[in-house]
């Protein structure tokens, strides 16, 4: 089980294959809400359940699949 209170602001997400996938924008619920600033984001907030995490080190959010899965399956609503 995640520690969700380590999940901070900004802090950035990666895909298992160490691919960039966005920057927190923050918990929202059992979603990560990832900022629609980040150049990956395209103007658009994207929701990742915090299912997808396998953990946080090294001050980034490291996910359970690659960055093209994650973004396969990231929502925007």
């Amino acid at each position: 089980m995640i520690d969700t209170s380590r999940i901070k602001e900004h802090m950035p997400v990666v895909g298992s294959d160490g691919g960039h996938v966005g920057t927190i924008d923050h918990l929202d619920g059992q979603r990560i809400k990832l900022t629609k600033t980040d150049p990956e984001a395209g103007g658009h907030h994207h929701f990742i359940h915090v299912d997808s995490i396998a953990g946080i080190e090294d001050g980034q959010v490291r996910l359970n699949r690659t960055k093209a899965e994650a973004k396969d399956e990231w929502a925007t609503a």
